[in-house]
């Protein structure tokens, strides 16, 4: 790894190595930026084939229209997206404008001065002021406080509103301050990353301040770019990393798109119409040199040269080449980027998804998949704090195999305990020690004297509030001293080291030397796994695996408490080895885990407490609503076992026996975990008779093996199962459930809340946040921030729902309007000679396509084809978004047919009509294209389920523009119309023309559509019908044809019950000795699923 050497106030060492302090988000310069902009917009394929078309169109022998009629349209796109890319740019400019001119003051050569904060550089010593902005990453050396501690506030870096302690290290402790601005020194860190949760680093004070004494350096010890320093007077700091190189800065870019099943199919659909146009041209271009080589000699009005240049048979190919190009629709990105603009703004505007307790509003970061919202299929949920409050409360604890609070629910109202407490009894002192101060809590002092906790974990604030009530009172820390207070005795502690909780070790530990007695402990919380097994030889543990066990059936989140004193020798080893460790910059987190394991050992457990943490309003009925929608659920958790099946239970995630089954995968070694794996996947496999709610189960351990070496069981596993319970996960195991969901075709949605849900959230088709008391990391790495669970139904069965029906209508119709006027080009190709030549002029092409058929559509987005109501109270029509039924091969051809029909309908009736009027061509041309406004003005119409005052204006305002703007036309004798508007509207034979278009076009599907609605209604019809009539709307069981339930195809094996298990899960676990192996026959999976169902990839 390569490292940085940073010379602390060494004002000519670092400037000419390292970067200054000047911030650039820009993405484009003054002179880049039309260049740029432009090879980013031709990357695109769709872009780069309406390029070819509108070059091809300044050719003039193959051109059938005036190239404005594409490159009109073209520029018109391309300056719209431009200009959207040039005002963010330029917002993005004055945001640096803004940060790189702010004044900061700075030590130059000895003495304090402001200067811009872009000129700051690596090395310089900089003073902040209480509220300013960290304008770098520095590290502190001197603050204003006497135990060297200050406050900052990282709401703009990690989106966590809790204030946040730092403190300077250890080898700055005690400098004055007028000794600050002539500090030197050394510190050696890594090069610049984003990671904001670590900074392994050494600094190395010069004398007279040091004698070179190296001194770790931690995340603890710095304060990054964009944090608030609050409620301290003042801070001094050496920059580390400036400009972009600061930890926010290496951090921002932009996130990968995520593609969306609907564009997906657009994608291939549109595949599909260019192979189309490539085959109608191929066929037209062989026509017309056919017809022109045989028939066109033969009329004396044609000419026809005896010998042509070597390219003239490419000439009516590509003629029929640009008049086809129309069908695909040069407005449909447009179209669908503004509307997905839209849905995102109805989520930001719904006021039923505002948290009436926090007044968080719901948020969408990402504009583009709205409409996936409607297809999910697959749902991950965190645990704490997603499904529950995040509010823990301290209800019980059994110290040395006593259980208090199991009678009361409240540990703290326990006569038993407060007796304890009130004798001083020796075990409950250490219990009690060890909840106050085994922490990183800082206690501070409110302006009437009370004192408040600043704890970064909400089980350490419940530990030490409990310990308060408890008489042992937490009430100052000064440097390394830790002051408390018990039943009105002052206690004091030096903290010599801190062995901090990380995932992997699921424990922390702090070593305290008893000032009272000098001697030196170890006091350890953790996991249960992760601290009973460490007991001493000999102590009787079982007690406590029976607490930890009926704490978790009840749904409390459980630690362990132990302790053990250490010989000052055996302490001097370790703290040598641990500050060794500590100043490694490579590998450091691994040598830390292994010189911690050597002193957490030998363990005397002293009790177990257990937590509350309950579940969100509103939680149950969100899930089993969902459910009822076809959406499965998975539970990843860092819980237990017992804790996570009692909060599956509560969510209905899963039900009791005799509904429920849980199929329990566990084991230590490969082969442990392939028996439980195989036995599982037989059980989904075999037929019962009575039906189940079947879920399984797996802990960290055993699902890192499976991942690792049976992941194509495991993935049939996830394919059988609908519902999960994984616990003990971490979150790079999470991140691999989703991909592995992800691989098997499935819409998946990750929602968490914290920061170790971030990997999942972005692994996932749709991220959703929620804006929780573990900050906004989540929300903000997020598609969508929720305030609460809740909010997730109406997500998805609302907006989901309906941004999936506006944009299968919206997509589908913008390829019917440009089929229907290019087959409409293709009838007239028939009646001109094979030559293509186009029936309309280039005014009204270029007119159709930007104007006349694009404002109708965009008003979609606010059509409902049910009330919200009605979803929410029928969550089982989401099958039609789920399979896909609005948007895929055959509604397309459907569309597709219409617009052919559409065509032959305009185009005869329009060529007969006038076959004996002496009319000019133009008007016939004007007389097609009017049949084509209004047949689109009553599909609209026709496929329009509510109005609107703004959809009637779009739909017959639009009409009327369309006769106003060609009366306008036909007044200019330039424009190639000249009076023909004029005389078709005083035509009689005109509006009978338009009647019997829109009458021989429109009536077959009216006719079609009522057959379906009254005698083949679809149950969205049933509902809709029911809305009209105001009667009650009748249940909906068997809406389509649902996947056949996995649970009725279970039933349990019996197989030898683990050791351990408590009996009160034996109905739930699939190990239960009363289980009895139901014989049946086996049954293919794939082919009990309907048609939409997915087949898994190869892995």
């Amino acid at each position: 790894m390569m490292k940085r050497y940073v010379y602390i106030n060494d004002d000519e060492s670092s400037n000419d190595l390292y970067r200054d302090n000047r911030i650039s988000n820009r993405k484009y310069t003054l002179l880049n930026f039309l260049p740029k902009n432009l090879w980013e917009q031709f990357s695109r394929f769709m872009n780069q084939y309406f390029l070819l078309i509108a070059c091809l169109q300044l050719w003039p022998l193959i051109t059938p229209v005036n190239p404005a009629s594409t490159w009109g349209p073209l520029i018109f796109i391309f300056a719209v997206s431009a200009t959207k890319e040039a005002w963010d740019d330029y917002n993005r400019y004055l945001s640096d404008k803004k940060a790189n001119e702010k004044e900061v003051w700075v030590v130059r050569q000895g003495t304090r001065k402001i200067i811009q904060a872009q000129d700051i550089h690596v090395g310089n010593l900089v003073w902040l002021r209480e509220n300013d902005e960290v304008p770098c990453d520095l590290v502190l050396i001197g603050t204003s406080d006497p135990q060297g501690i200050c406050y900052i506030e990282t709401s703009a870096l990690d989106g966590e509103t809790d204030l946040k302690t730092r403190v300077i290290p250890s080898a700055c402790m005690g400098i004055d301050f007028d000794l600050l601005n002539k500090i030197k020194g050394v510190i050696e860190c890594p090069r610049p990353d984003r990671d904001i949760r670590r900074f392994d680093a050494n600094v190395r004070l010069f004398p007279p301040f040091i004698d070179n004494d190296v001194c770790p350096l931690t995340i603890k010890n710095t304060i990054l770019q964009s944090c608030y320093l609050r409620n301290t007077e003042w801070v001094c700091g050496v920059a580390v990393y400036t400009g972009n190189e600061t930890k926010l800065g290496m951090s921002r870019g932009v996130p990968e798109p995520k593609l969306t099943a609907m564009d997906a199919m657009i994608d291939k659909l549109t595949g599909a119409i260019f192979v189309f146009q490539i085959v109608v041209v191929v066929v037209l271009g062989i026509a017309g040199n056919v017809w022109k080589d045989s028939e066109a000699r033969k009329l004396w009005y044609v000419q026809h040269p005896d010998e042509g240049p070597w390219y003239e048979l490419l000439v009516i190919p590509l003629r029929f080449e640009l008049l086809c190009s129309i069908m695909i629709p040069i407005s449909i990105k447009v179209s669908l980027d503004l509307v997905k603009s839209l849905y995102a703004k109805f989520i930001d505007w719904d006021y039923e998804m505002i948290d009436r307790e926090t007044a968080i509003p719901s948020h969408a970061t990402n504009t583009a998949i709205s409409e996936d919202l409607g297809q999910v299929e697959y749902i991950l949920t965190d645990k704490t704090g997603t499904l529950t409050e995040n509010k823990m409360i301290f209800r019980r604890c059994c110290i040395s195999g006593i259980f208090y609070g199991n009678e009361s629910g409240d540990a703290l109202k326990d006569t038993k305990l407060l007796n304890a407490v009130a004798s001083s009894s020796p075990d409950v002192i250490r219990f009690l020690t060890i909840m106050a101060i085994c922490n990183t809590v800082v206690p501070t002092r409110s302006k009437c004297g009370n004192i408040l906790y600043k704890a970064q974990s909400q089980d350490e604030d419940a530990l030490v509030n409990a310990a308060a009530y408890l008489h042992m009172v937490f009430v100052n820390k000064n440097a390394n001293i830790l002051e408390v207070q018990f039943n009105g005795l002052l206690l004091r502690y030096e903290l010599l080291d801190t062995l901090e909780f990380t995932s992997e070790r699921k424990r922390m530990s702090v070593v305290v030397k008893d000032c009272q007695n000098g001697k030196i402990v170890l006091l350890s919380k953790g996991a249960d796994e992760a601290i009973l097994p460490y007991a001493y030889a000999g102590q009787q543990t079982r007690t406590f695996i029976e607490a930890v066990d009926q704490y978790a059936q009840l749904g409390l989140r459980t630690l362990c408490m132990a302790w053990r004193e250490l010989e000052e020798d055996e302490y001097r080893e370790w703290a040598f080895m641990f500050k060794e460790a500590n100043s490694l910059l490579v590998d450091r987190e691994w040598r830390l885990a292994e010189v911690c394991q050597r002193l957490e050992r030998n363990l005397e457990i002293l009790g177990v407490t257990a937590i509350e943490d309950r579940l969100q309003d509103g939680v149950p009925e969100t899930i089993e609503t969902l459910r009822r929608a076809g959406i499965n659920f998975w539970m990843l958790t860092g819980d237990k076992q017992n804790t996570a099946i009692q909060i599956a239970l509560l969510c209905n995630f899963i039900s009791p026996e005799p509904k429920g089954q849980l199929l329990l995968i566990d084991g230590k070694t490969e082969d442990e975990v392939c028996r439980s794996l195989e036995r599982v996947v037989l059980t989904m496999k075999t037929t019962t008779s009575e039906p189940k709610d079947v879920a399984f189960v797996v802990d960290g351990w055993a699902l890192e093996i499976a991942l690792k070496n049976y992941r194509r069981a495991f993935t049939e596993l996830a394919i059988l199962s609908r519902t999960a319970i994984c616990c003990r996960v971490t979150p790079s195991q999470k991140a691999q459930l989703v991909e592995l969901l992800k691989s098997c075709d499935y819409r998946t949605l990750a929602i968490g809340d914290g920061g170790n849900d971030v990997r999942m959230i972005q692994q996932a088709d749709i991220g959703v946040g929620i804006s929780g008391r573990e900050g906004l990391q989540a929300a903000r790495a997020a598609d969508y921030s929720i305030g609460k669970f809740r909010f997730l139904k109406r997500l998805i069965l609302v907006h989901g729902r309906y941004s999936y029906n506006r944009t299968a209508f919206l997509s589908q119709y913008s390829f019917y309007k440009s089929l229907l006027i290019c087959f409409i080009q293709i009838s007239f190709s028939f009646i001109s000679g094979v030559s293509g030549t186009s029936l309309f002029n280039s005014v009204s092409l270029m007119a159709y396509n930007v104007f006349y058929t694009s404002i109708p559509v965009l008003v979609s987005v606010l059509d409902k084809d049910l009330s919200e109501e009605t979803v929410m109270q029928h969550p089982q029509i989401l099958f039609y978004c789920q399979a896909g039924r609005l948007l895929n091969p055959s509604t397309f051809a459907g569309w597709f047919g219409r617009s052919l029909f559409h065509a032959v309908v305009v185009f005869v009736i329009s060529i007969h009509a006038y076959a004996n009027e002496k009319s000019e061509m133009v008007e016939v041309s004007m007389v097609a294209l009017s049949g084509c406004i209004w047949l689109q003005a009553f599909v609209v119409t026709l496929e329009t389920n509510s109005f609107t005052m703004l959809q009637h204006i779009a739909i017959w305002g639009n009409l009327a523009a369309f006769y106003v703007i060609n009366w306008i036309f036909s007044g200019i004798p330039s424009s190639g119309m000249y009076t023909i508007m004029f005389r078709l509207c005083r035509q009689p034979s005109y509006w009978i023309t338009i009647f019997l278009i829109i009458g021989v076009g429109m009536g077959p599907l009216l006719a079609i559509k009522y057959f379906r609605y009254t005698y083949r209604p679809s149950k969205i019809n049933t509902l809709q019908q029911a809305e009209r009539l105001g009667g009650p709307i009748m249940s909906l069981k068997n809406i389509e044809p649902q996947p056949r339930p996995i649970e009725k195809e279970v039933s349990p094996l019996s197989i030898t019950q683990p050791k351990n298990r408590n009996t009160v899960y034996e109905p739930l676990l699939s190990e239960s000795p009363s289980a009895t192996r139901r014989s049946g026959a086996s049954f293919d999976f794939f082919q009990m699923q309907p048609s939409y169902s997915r087949n898994c990839k190869d892995n």
